[in-house]
């Protein structure tokens, strides 16, 4: 920082200054209930929910882990976030009409009313474990790396810096304040990172010259079946069911549509995010292509390449509103987290263990439940090199081993009324155990022997690997539910799609004119540039 003009300086104190601002706008009206600090009392608008979505996700695995592949391999790390477009839809137009009828706070809640208790304690340990292992622990590492970069300060005290400045307003806001500075970080963000691709693609010659600097591959985005990444079979198949477990059941990203007002702006929220994430693959990987052609000391780095642009490119002025689209994206990608654990250690656990705890003691644990996870994410990052050198694949890699088998009980839970608890748990032990067995296989391949199967387990590309534990936890998911007795028709009343019963209409049905053709247009438009790219 001492290194940066003093106009670069001004206008990152100035994004610190308003977004306090907004977080102590926030805190201001958080009353002290459960239902406004977990779910900023149910009334947030489509705009802001589209924008905290988008914010939430972008984080710090964005901008150091998309970039930092794309130095390595190119636009085919891209498919997640169109493929994510899609899950978006989905979101949108299958699962939020259950999810805001039931009037659950979590997750794991609404798994309860579907399934059973068990499937609610097993998918909120998962999820905690979950955010451990990616979440926390990937914000603090890349956070780690960008700080480094700019400042020079170690990871560990870059990573301690994030936590206090992003927990004082995340702590006193709850998810209100979460979402009202995340609108804010999502205008900085994209801005930010727009600016600093069209400087780069200046600095390189244009497409022209960066086509001439990189290999051709690198602007293809469908690869064979044996690349070792990005498979096109992996894609199609195994990709989605990340996109299902992500985009529609983790409680991350959930938890905006649970807060929106109505269906209608859930649904709205869900088309304006799906929107904003073509932008990632523009704004994001292009730039980490762009400083792999640039300096030929970022591909052996490749999670540098994004603060290698940053420090090394940009003039006086852009480089203080870049510096403070990286800050925003670590920074709203840290609170998201840090408030979803509370609310699942809150709503999940605690409350489970203490049903008369009042409104105020829920709030005070949902202020202090997250201190725990914070150091356990710290404590993994050592650990993470072991996975891949490529944080985004990394990411990526370990969601492949726990999604499956709960995208398979979200997806099938609301589209089969015959499936039940026993046949949910099946699925998700078996698939926890083989999931497990993986992580641990591959953080050991060393010490396993070429070519038997523990080693084809342990190296199996993690889209392929994804893809069949799915088809394995729906095979037992359906074959267990069929064998027991069927649930009870009032338990899953509302929470399941009922093909004979007419659906009651609702408010939300009068937006769904325009709210279909803009999703037409946004699956169009992935299409064409799946094709341009191909």
């Amino acid at each position: 920082m001492r290194n940066l003009p003093v106009i670069d300086l001004i206008v990152i104190a100035g994004y610190f200054v308003i977004l306090f601002g907004i977080g102590l706008w926030a805190a201001r009206h958080e009353k002290q209930v459960s239902s406004d600090y977990f779910l900023a009392g149910r009334d947030v608008g489509w705009l802001a929910v589209g924008a905290s979505l988008f914010a939430s996700n972008i984080g710090s695995e964005h901008l150091v882990g998309l970039a930092g592949t794309g130095a390595a391999s190119g636009l085919a790390v891209g498919h997640f976030e169109w493929i994510a477009c899609f899950m978006l839809l989905l979101l949108g137009w299958l699962f939020v009409p259950f999810y805001l009828r039931s009037a659950v706070y979590t997750m794991p809640e609404f798994l309860e009313k579907r399934f059973n208790p068990a499937a609610r304690w097993y998918f909120t340990w998962v999820s905690v474990i979950g955010y451990v292992l990616t979440k926390i622990s990937v914000t603090l590492f890349a956070g780690g790396v960008v700080m480094r970069a700019v400042t020079g300060f170690d990871i560990w005290t870059s990573a301690t810096v994030l936590i206090v400045i992003t927990g004082i307003y995340t702590i006193f806001g709850g998810l209100r304040a979460v979402i009202y500075t995340e609108v804010m970080q999502a205008v900085v963000l994209i801005f930010g990172s727009a600016a600093l691709m069209m400087i780069g693609l200046n600095a390189v010659g244009g497409w022209s010259g960066l086509h001439a600097k990189l290999p051709a591959d690198f602007f293809s985005m469908w690869k064979p079946m044996n690349h070792p990444d990005f498979p096109w079979t992996g894609v199609v198949f195994g990709a989605p069911i990340l996109g299902v477990w992500y985009w529609c059941t983790d409680q991350h990203i959930v938890q905006r549509v649970l807060a929106a007002k109505s269906e209608t702006d859930a649904r709205r929220g869900m088309i304006l995010a799906g929107y904003l994430k073509i932008l990632p693959v523009f704004i994001f990987v292009l730039p980490g292509m762009i400083a792999a052609a640039l300096y030929s000391d970022v591909r052996g780095q490749a999670d540098t390449a994004y603060p290698a642009l940053v420090t090394k490119l940009l003039p006086v002025g852009f480089k203080g509103l870049v510096l403070a689209g990286m800050l925003a994206a670590l920074m709203s990608s840290l609170a998201s987290a840090f408030n979803s654990c509370s609310t699942l250690l809150t709503w999940d656990v605690y409350r489970k263990l203490d049903p008369n705890a009042s409104e105020k003691r829920l709030v005070q644990v949902g202020r202090f439940s997250t201190v725990i996870l914070v150091g356990l994410g710290l404590a993994w990052i050592p650990f993470m090199k072991y996975i891949s050198p490529q944080l985004y694949i990394y990411l990526q890699s370990v969601q492949a081993y726990i999604a499956p088998p709960i995208a398979a009980c979200f997806l099938l839970g609301v589209l089969m009324p015959r499936l039940n608890g026993t046949g949910a748990m099946s699925a998700l032990l078996v698939g926890f155990v083989l999931g497990a067995l993986r992580l641990g296989l591959e953080l050991g391949r060393a010490h396993l022997t070429p070519g038997s199967m523990w080693m084809w387990l342990a190296t199996i590309n993690f889209l392929h690997f994804a893809a069949l534990l799915f088809v394995l936890s729906t095979v037992i998911l359906v074959g267990v539910s069929l064998a027991t007795p069927a649930p009870d028709p009032q338990q899953i009343a509302g929470l399941t799609r009922q093909p004979k019963a007419k659906e009651p209409v609702s408010e939300a049905k009068r937006g769904e004119g325009p709210d279909l053709v803009a999703s037409v247009v946004l699956a169009v438009i992935i299409g064409v540039l799946w094709i341009i790219f191909r």
